[in-house]
């Protein structure tokens, strides 16, 4: 009878069916997995208890029980929207880089071969301002936008539109001068803006070790999808900040292929090595 009550559910299960729950499914796992790294991840574990209490509660007549419950829950959900407002911000940046997001609809033209041009300098450029300024242990900042448009950013900052050199980078890093402590932000191969300021992460598993910029680095890159370098005034060291991931002690010219696998449009045979994390790729 049980065998047969199971098989008749079974029949009454259509395709649509089966989509509708692998959806479901799908959009629980990748909140899962964007939750899992950060604070909110502490409050949904709250959040289930509490409804297993409220299904207990309710299983077992506890009516006073349950009604605190229900009131808790309803309130609770406003909670951890204004709560974890960064968090869910964050989550919906991610979901619009993901390939859905990447979808020819809402994708940039590939540039041109004048454009590609001035991204080679400007990597070019950068690499070389950064070993210039790694030798001389001048600390900078300098964010290079991939997609994700960091007008609010550069807002904080002096506008420039400038042609990059390693002079201007040297000129603006260097002590004292008005705009050296914030940062630059590299836009369609120019130096956009200087003086900007960037959010910190809010991330408490980071090093000690790593000061503001490595912090502000960290920050930008959570929240966009750009490749910030950092070059450190204590010890002269070349880091990149990209996704969350710092990976810090890396050479110039590892950062120019760095930059230049994702500014570039990629050969076949280089596809498969830019589908990687840059920090889980061979520096060879």
């Amino acid at each position: 009878m049980f065998f047969d009550s199971i098989v008749s559910v079974i029949k009454t299960i259509t395709f649509v069916d089966v989509l509708d729950v692998a959806i479901v499914s799908y959009i629980i796992y990748i909140a899962f997995v964007l939750v899992r790294e950060t604070r909110a991840a502490q409050l949904i574990k709250g959040v289930a208890i509490f409804v297993v209490a409220y299904v207990l509660a309710a299983q077992f007549g506890l009516s006073t029980l349950k009604f605190l419950l229900n009131a808790v829950l309803q309130f609770g959900v406003i909670a951890m929207v204004v709560i974890f407002q960064p968090e869910l911000r964050r989550a919906l940046e991610k979901v619009g880089r993901t390939k859905i997001g990447n979808l020819q609809l809402f994708r940039q033209s590939a540039p041109d071969e004048e454009q590609q041009r001035k991204i080679r300098r400007m990597i070019m450029t950068v690499c070389d301002a950064a070993d210039m300024l790694s030798n001389k242990k001048t600390g900078a900042l300098i964010v290079v936008e991939c997609t994700t448009k960091l007008g609010e950013i550069a807002a904080t900052g002096t506008t420039l539109d400038a042609v990059p050199s390693v002079e201007l980078f040297g000129n603006l890093f260097f002590v004292n001068t008005p705009l050296h402590d914030g940062a630059i932000i590299m836009r369609d191969g120019l130096i956009h803006a200087a003086g900007c300021f960037l959010p910190l992460s809010d991330n408490f598993e980071i090093s000690k070790e790593l000061g503001t910029r490595h912090r502000a680095a960290l920050g930008v890159s959570e929240n966009s999808d750009a490749m910030v370098v950092v070059v450190s005034e204590e010890t002269g060291l070349i880091s990149v900040a990209q996704n969350g991931h710092l990976h810090r002690g890396i050479e110039r010219d590892y950062l120019q292929k760095l930059l230049s696998n994702e500014l570039l449009p990629q050969r076949p045979d280089d596809t498969q090595q830019k589908k990687r994390p840059f920090w889980k790729r061979g520096s060879k």
